[in-house]
């Protein structure tokens, strides 16, 4: 397949398919903030083989902005999709310009239909200073929020639970919470962080504040309003 046939499918994106395209801005930069500066993310869009270059954050590494081209790794890549069908991540290192090490990975990106229209690549830099990484991965030294509570549960009920001990623990450490208002302000903060969007939550947190359903019910109509 030559590169004409490519383009000549590419070029018109379905609205469906700009509306996802963009969709991975956002997962751009949450992964370039998470991995740290020395990450550059990429979103390439088919649309434009010769400025295929949509979203970039950390460009600085390899130089690129938004409208540089595709390289030809991403060519090669779109080359075997059609071919194969396989959309698996691939990794791979190599050097840019300046002589830096990379350690690449890119996937397809596919849009309306399961047809390609882009690729989401990230590059980690290994050249840059050691000292550096580690200090995005450090609580002490990196700008991330500290002390965040995150229940990596395997069920629901076991999120529910486990959130709802925080949330009495919490609440049982304010003294500014009398005792007739600590059911109200554990629900509160249930509300707050969205638990009661699960399905059992509301029988499970009724039964261990030993109050009725319609309670809580009332307690969540207050807290929208």
């Amino acid at each position: 397949m030559t590169m004409n046939a490519y383009k000549s499918f590419n070029i018109v994106f379905t609205d469906k398919d700009k509306e996802f395209m963009k969709s991975n801005f956002r997962l751009a930069e949450t992964v370039a903030e998470f991995i740290g500066p020395h990450c550059e993310v990429v979103v390439h869009s088919f649309e434009s083989f010769e400025h295929s270059v949509v979203k970039i954050v950390n460009g600085h590494h390899t130089g690129r902005t938004v409208g540089s081209p595709i390289t030809d790794m991403g060519l090669k890549m779109l080359r075997a999709f059609e071919k194969t069908g396989d959309a698996t991540p691939k990794s791979y290192f190599t050097r840019i310009k300046d002589g830096s090490l990379l350690k690449s990975t890119t996937c397809v990106l596919a849009g309306e239909n399961e047809k390609p229209i882009g690729l989401f690549c990230v590059n980690a830099n290994l050249s840059y200073p050691f000292t550096e990484i580690i200090k995005t991965l450090m609580p002490e030294t990196a700008s991330a929020s500290i002390g965040v509570n995150e229940n990596f549960s395997s069920s629901p009920s076991e999120l529910i639970e486990k959130a709802l001990e925080t949330a009495i623990i919490q609440v049982e450490n304010d003294e500014k919470i009398n005792l007739k208002g600590k059911n109200k302000a554990i629900t509160k903060l249930l509300f707050e962080n969205g638990i009661f969007e699960l399905k059992e939550a509301t029988n499970t947190v009724a039964e261990r504040l030993g109050i009725t359903r319609h309670a809580i019910y009332k307690y969540i109509r207050e807290f929208r309003t």
